[in-house]
């Protein structure tokens, strides 16, 4: 029985990680829910699956779960920041799945590594923003990173086909998002409902925006630097529409393993989960005759220039990451609000970049300092920008 504390129930991976958990109830047990406002969906949960401890975003929306659960439950409800390090951490979790949007996952994964618990990852800002301390913390601690995200479990299952030290390249596939295509005047007119619409996966408001920019592939190459230990000219990203070869990696000899499945969150939550093992999961099998054809494109950076803004903070190094992280977290809420248009996203993300510099990657307080600064100055931008 593997007992997981799970952060970031009520969103998409959340959601996946409880249905596993639903299918497998002798391999698993809950004992840890972190949410952030959504006492609906989380009070369900609770009683579903009993947790030991839980988490909501703040005092108000304490009292509200308060008032929906037995008394019994009413020691066990913790708040904010400090609640999600206390269920991140709990002590009875042998593994705490990290599945919290954005920054605020960095403090709470950093808990459980320090608790000593394996972490299922699914909180890429958590290596983007601060890669080099959590690493050293999971070494230090002797602690397993296990990567929830597709392309990260598709690295991490290739990697085991040969050494370390004989990888040449890995290469990330992204879906190209729903604008694949589009030239950049066209990206001027797009709307929200548009960018939510993502071709392939199923997934929460911030990483779609995330997906159509391309901002979220140039996150997962900054947060593969950290899994994998790999050098930024020695990740590729290639755009493969149909999203079934979910990533790949070139050994110096020539190999390229690749790992395919259909597009469905479940098998890699499950790995992750399971490792070593593998489950058995009630989905259809990948059918290459039917997918006939599988395509494979070089990004396009004049149209998606996110992508390249993330290889740039990754060879900067410092807070670099960690800017780009915060201004773009910024930028898609403002987006989102109908605030600025499409590609004043990234604009917004490039200006915040320009104006901090220095920093150190190994001084946690100045990750943080920088995250602050950035979320100040792109919030400024945002306001002076305008949709055209």
């Amino acid at each position: 029985m593997r007992r997981i504390s799970l952060l970031g129930s009520t969103g998409s991976i959340g959601v996946n990680v409880l249905d596993i958990v639903r299918r497998f109830p002798d391999r698993f047990k809950i004992v840890g829910l972190a949410a952030g406002c959504n006492v609906d969906s989380l009070t369900a949960q609770v009683v579903e699956f009993a947790p030991d401890c839980i988490s909501v975003c703040d005092e108000r929306h304490a009292k509200l779960l308060q008032d929906r659960l037995p008394s019994i439950w009413h020691n066990r409800i913790f708040r904010g920041d400090e609640g999600n390090r206390i269920v991140a951490a709990h002590d009875t979790a042998d593994i705490t799945v990290s599945a919290i949007v954005g920054a605020a996952g960095l403090q709470p994964t950093l808990a459980a590594i320090r608790a000593g618990k394996d972490v299922g990852l699914a909180n890429k800002e958590t290596l983007v923003m601060a890669g080099r301390i959590v690493m050293d913390a999971v070494a230090a601690q002797g602690v397993r990173m296990l990567p929830v995200d597709s392309e990260h479990s598709a690295i991490f299952q290739a990697l085991q086909a040969g050494r370390r030290e004989d990888v040449k390249k890995i290469i990330l596939t992204a879906s190209g998002g729903p604008f694949r295509g589009k030239k950049p005047e066209e990206l001027r007119q797009v709307t929200r409902e548009d960018a939510l619409n993502h071709p392939k996966w199923k997934m929460g408001r911030k990483i779609s925006i995330d997906s159509a920019t391309l901002m979220n592939k140039g996150l997962e190459v900054i947060e593969a630097k950290w899994l994998f230990g790999a050098p930024a000219d020695g990740i590729e990203v290639l755009v493969h529409p149909q999203s079934i070869v979910h990533s790949l990696v070139e050994f110096q000899d020539g190999s390229v393993i690749a790992q395919l499945g259909i597009p469905d969150m479940r098998i890699p939550i499950t790995y992750a989960l399971s490792y070593p093992e593998r489950l058995a999961l009630p989905l259809p099998s990948l059918n290459l005759a039917e997918c006939a054809t599988l395509d494979f494109y070089q990004p396009d950076h004049r149209s998606f220039p996110a992508l390249e803004l993330a290889f740039d903070a990754l060879r900067s190094g410092g807070v670099q990451p960690a800017v780009l992280n915060a201004a773009n977290e910024i930028a898609v809420e403002a987006f989102l609000q109908g605030r600025i248009d499409f590609t004043s996203i990234v604009d917004i993300v490039s200006a915040t970049m320009d104006r901090i510099q220095g920093g150190s990657e190994e001084n946690l307080d100045d990750i943080l300092e920088a995250d602050a600064e950035a979320r100040r100055r792109a919030s400024a931008l945002s306001g002076l920008a305008v949709r055209r």
